[in-house]
């Protein structure tokens, strides 16, 4: 068991060296790591705080991840973050690594988005019957919910720096207050 545990120190780590990464409970497995768009795209100047659970299989199972802080695109859920991405979901491979999610993956879907697949129809149909206020839309959200302090706060009504632990499990304290949804974001 401890050739999977070190691929995730390693991979982990890795992404450290290049991405601001905030561990849930000092756990390697649970983290978020804050994500730009990439230049020359709608998205440009945007940051997304995103959410990532690596399985005790990885790096043989693909990670989970999802998007805190809302985004318009249509291979994005708008809601739940859920990210629709056939390399994650359906052809990951144990070469790959938590890099390559952060800096050809991610960067690919937002620079080359697939409507005919969508997780948000109205960001689907709008980018194919009208680009021009698809792209308007994806930069009053890129302002509206990306901007430079959004990454932070997206998800702090559900838990504050000092006790991460409440995004993670629910009801560990009967007096706690429920975890924000992620539409209420």
């Amino acid at each position: 068991m401890s050739s999977p545990r070190r691929r995730i120190e390693t991979d982990v780590m890795k992404l450290m060296s290049d991405y601001e990464v905030t561990l849930v409970n000092d756990n390697m497995q649970e983290f978020y790591v804050r994500f730009k768009g990439p230049t020359e795209t709608p998205f440009e100047g945007g940051t997304w705080k995103i959410h990532v659970e690596l399985p005790d299989q990885y790096p043989y199972k693909s990670p989970s991840i999802g998007f805190v802080n809302r985004i318009f695109h249509p291979n994005i859920d708008e809601l739940s973050g859920s990210v629709c991405l056939d390399v994650i979901n359906q052809t990951w491979s144990p070469m790959f690594d938590m890099i390559n999610i952060f800096e050809v993956f991610l960067p690919q879907l937002l620079r080359y988005p697939n409507p005919t697949d969508p997780l948000n129809g109205e960001a689907a149909a709008m980018m194919i019957k009208d680009p021009k206020n698809y792209e308007v839309k994806v930069k009053e959200y890129v302002q509206k919910y990306a901007g430079k302090d959004a990454a932070d706060e997206a998800g702090a009504e559900s838990s504050d720096d000092d006790d991460m632990s409440s995004v993670g499990s629910f009801g560990d304290d009967e007096d706690e207050q429920p975890a924000g949804r992620l539409d209420d974001v």
